[in-house]
């Protein structure tokens, strides 16, 4: 079995300081596809429930819960079962401007789907975040 501790490549998050494997590591595609879909799917059951699956409506509900969610636990619900967290690059608190200004550029898909080496979307390097795993 090879030692996973010492890698010659390079890995998504090494510029930014992060380790290659474990917490703190940036979370990758599959997780963060999958955290997507149970946030999504969690305004669409609250949508169907009261705004009788107004497209508008679930999108309203889907950005506050990212907001809320963000500025109190760092992570949405699908975040957090799928054990990921939203940080600031530079570390520290995540603020509150951060959670309106990514959620704001997530809604819009263009910027979440555009990615740099480091796999954080447009939306997560405008505002200074990366989204790690716990």
């Amino acid at each position: 079995m090879p030692d996973r501790s010492v890698s010659t490549s390079d890995w998504p998050g090494k510029r930014l300081g992060l380790p290659e494997h474990g917490p703190r590591s940036v979370g990758r595609l599959g997780r963060r596809i999958a955290a997507l879909a149970i946030d999504w799917g969690t305004a669409v059951l609250v949508s169907i429930a009261f705004f009788a699956y107004d497209p508008w409506a679930t999108l309203g509900v889907f950005a506050v819960a990212q907001i809320v969610l963000l500025l109190t636990a760092n992570g949405s619900v699908g975040h957090l079962i799928l054990g990921l967290r939203v940080v600031p690059v530079a570390g520290g608190y995540l603020g509150v401007w951060r959670p309106f200004a990514r959620t704001a550029l997530l809604c819009l898909v263009i910027p979440a789907v555009i990615w740099d080496k480091d796999q954080r979307g447009m939306h997560d390097r405008l505002c200074g975040t990366v989204l790690v795993r716990r």
